[in-house]
């Protein structure tokens, strides 16, 4: 069953994919188009025709990473080290105490919903095939990339989860163990969802509040998985940190740079309908409110 699961939740990801490169061979066509005699240059390659070899060195950046740390590393990497190991101690205890709340699971697996296979390229999708019915490169880009960085975290959590065999909080006598056949480390909802939220954070930097929804919607789907009995908290943990990890990998790799200009000038005309909206207090005064500006 667990190879059903997971053969599912990477065959799905990639049809996805397949999809992406399938439709920007259509919108490419120009039904029109007249034969030119005189050979034309080569166009630069698109982010879909090097789909698939983009994902080809992902993996090869992925798994070759601890070749290539630093000592500037240890900042960020000593705390995710202790952090682990002290809660993969406690895993078992904590897992238990929740085990004894029913009252959050219908709301946890409503929310772990975000985090699916199908949830998180569903969002993907959606920003693909808006950036191309309405010209909007910046979305585009999020949608191949966030269908990217998806499937390289759907590799790499099948490749782990196949390594650790940590068994489920429900597992029984043995939960929480490794190597003993199971499926819980790390989070798959957790990796796949924070890969997605990073790629859609750093793609929209500018703006606060779709930086904020990304990744809040990224924890809450990772917390539903502890809270709604699925994962030790260890799992979660690792699988936010991964996800992260890849979602900015596959961001800082890929993304076009040049056409950042055109893209936040095509962005401006439509952020004028709408306002600026900045909170204002003055603590001597005690007042408080809010400021709308629009910008004409």
């Amino acid at each position: 069953m667990r190879f059903t699961k997971r053969f599912t939740h990477s065959f799905g990801i990639s049809v996805f994919a397949i999809l992406i490169s399938t439709s920007s061979a259509i919108f490419a066509q120009s039904p029109s188009a007249t034969p030119s005699p005189t050979a034309l240059p080569s166009a630069t390659p698109t982010l879909e025709s090097k789909f698939f070899k983009n994902i080809l060195r992902d993996q090869k950046a992925i798994w070759t990473a601890p070749l290539h740390l630093h000592s500037h590393d240890g900042r960020w990497l000593a705390p995710l080290t202790v952090g682990t190991v002290a809660l993969i101690a406690t895993d078992q205890r904590t897992g238990d105490e929740m085990a004894e709340s029913q009252a959050q699971l219908n709301a946890s697996r409503i929310v772990s919903y975000a985090g699916s296979t199908y949830g998180t390229a569903a969002i993907a999708g959606t920003f693909y095939l808006f950036g191309r019915a309405k010209g909007n490169q910046r979305a585009r880009e999020t949608g191949i990339l966030g269908a990217e960085a998806l499937i390289d975290s759907g590799i790499v959590v099948t490749a782990v989860k196949e390594i650790t065999q940590r068994v489920r909080p429900s597992g029984g006598v043995s939960r929480s163990d490794f190597f003993d056949g199971g499926s819980s480390f790390p989070s798959g909802h957790s990796i796949a969802v924070w890969s997605l939220a990073t790629v859609i954070a750093n793609e929209y930097h500018a703006r606060p509040l779709i930086k904020f929804a990304a990744y809040g919607i990224a924890g809450a789907v990772s917390i539903s998985r502890f809270t709604g009995q699925k994962h030790y908290l260890s799992d979660v943990l690792v699988g936010s940190a991964m996800g992260y990890g890849i979602g900015r990998y596959v961001y800082k790799a890929h993304h076009v740079k040049s056409s950042d200009a055109a893209r936040d000038g095509q962005e401006s005309r439509f952020s004028k309908r709408w306002p600026m909206i900045a909170p204002e207090y003055n603590r001597h005064a005690k007042e408080y409110g809010v400021a709308l500006a629009w910008s004409f």
